[in-house]
């Protein structure tokens, strides 16, 4: 049972809304302003506030911010006539858990309610998690909780989307893996799909399956990954490079749990678990209307940012040596370099750059020459490994090698890696004869 609290100005919907949810068994109460709004969430600590962002005596953005302040782990849905994209990402940026446009489906809404509820015990059991850290070491304060510790936390709630957020290369698969193997579900398979890598019909057919002469090549029915998975995952790479004709049939799985095939009729069920990720900001996506806003709300409900590796420079030997095949071996100047490098293409770079060097170097030392890193990194000017400086046209043509290796070839991703425009990049390829 939840305890539920609708703070609208409008009598109507107010009393509606209170009626619709106490045939749940749910407690539901209302309020009429903004301040009336705050004073019953202070006494009664509802799980979750609907929030009308018009009311008599403040803006609604004001309102959410001044019931976050009393509490943060309060998940609001703010409620709305006026639904645009600016006022969704500016609310969404203020902390509320989701946003529905008037006048609502109320099994819609209840759902919402339900999902916004389970947001805000997930984020009452980080904040748990963050308590028993500082009290656990009182001398050496932390500002969130680790990312094994979300890890774990994501793998015990099994059925809550997860959105991974990090640059190209940071391990984000290899997290979508560890959440998958350390849950209720890891008997199941964990299945991918790379969102920018198909086209639109060819991507539908990968996630939905498709009957016998849905489209031109389509021979043979097949079942897609939301079915091959199961009860298991479904890691969602690139998700904001999804296609707009895509998103409303992804959304009907979040929100109903179920899909038909290409070319079907059948509805079928998935049960699978849905892990989404990308390398830059979802909300951007949704600010330049590329990304539907309600499908990031329904995505974002646990969102674990994977810092950079180059913000994590006592991970960068450990890790080094966990990469290095057996019986290999850095000398004191590589690891110097390794550590002085800022690492662009994060952990993804940083295996490339060693499984090379491990080949380069044969039963030697992995020395700096053999990492071939840009030429601002410090190489041994003595003895038998000396090596001589390279120009600035080897440096930046080693460099781009370097980018489309860690990039597995994908030229758009290379150019971001590089700082560079992609037809910048196109010009240099030709020019260093890698194309």
């Amino acid at each position: 049972m939840l305890s539920i609290l609708v703070v609208d100005d409008d009598e109507t919907v107010r009393s509606t809304l209170v009626e619709f949810f106490e045939t749940f068994c749910h407690t539901a109460r209302g309020a009429a302003t903004a301040s009336m709004g705050r004073q019953m969430a202070a006494e009664h600590a509802p799980d979750v506030v609907l929030l009308d962002l018009r009311l008599p005596d403040a803006n609604g953005i004001v309102a959410l911010d001044a019931l976050l302040a009393d509490d943060p782990e309060l998940a609001v849905i703010v409620l709305t006539g006026h639904a645009d994209v600016q006022t969704a990402v500016q609310a969404m940026q203020h902390g509320a858990a989701d946003l529905l446009e008037k006048p609502m489906d109320l099994e819609a809404l209840a759902g919402a309610v339900e999902r916004a509820a389970r947001r805000g015990r997930l984020k009452q059991e980080v904040a748990v998690l963050r308590a028993a850290s500082r009290a656990d070491e009182p001398a050496t304060p932390s500002l969130a909780p680790t990312l094994e510790e979300l890890i774990d936390l994501a793998a015990r709630n099994a059925d809550a989307p997860v959105l991974l957020q990090g640059e190209t290369g940071t391990g984000k698969g290899f997290v979508a893996r560890q959440i998958h193997d350390r849950s209720a579900r890891n008997q199941s398979p964990i299945v991918e799909i790379n969102c920018a890598s198909l086209s639109t019909t060819f991507f539908e057919s990968e996630l939905f399956g498709h009957e016998r002469g849905a489209f031109t090549d389509a021979r043979q029915a097949k079942r897609g990954l939301l079915e091959v998975a199961g009860d298991g995952t479904v890691f969602l790479d690139e998700i904001a490079e999804m296609g707009q004709e895509v998103q409303p049939r992804l959304l009907k799985v979040l929100e109903e749990r179920t899909f038909r095939r290409l070319g079907g009729t059948t509805v079928l069920r998935s049960n699978a678990r849905i892990i989404a990720a990308t390398h830059q900001p979802l909300a951007d996506a949704v600010a330049d209307r590329r990304f539907r806003a309600d499908l990031y709300y329904r995505l974002q409900v646990l969102t674990l940012t994977l810092p950079p590796l180059r913000a994590r420079p006592d991970e960068v030997l450990p890790m080094a040596h966990s990469f290095l095949p057996k019986g290999a071996s850095l000398t004191r100047a590589a690891q110097d370099a390794l550590l002085a490098y800022r690492w662009p293409g994060n952990i993804r770079e940083l295996k490339n750059t060693l499984w090379r060097a491990a080949i380069l170097a044969g039963s030697a030392a992995i020395d700096v020459v053999h990492l071939g890193l840009p030429s601002d990194i410090p190489a041994p000017v003595t003895g038998r490994n000396a090596a001589s400086p390279r120009t600035l046209e080897e440096a930046e043509r080693e460099a781009i090698r370097v980018a489309l290796a860690v990039n597995d070839g994908n030229r758009s991703a290379a150019a971001r890696t590089l700082g560079i425009a992609r037809s910048t990049l196109l010009e240099k390829l030709k020019r260093y004869g890698l194309e």
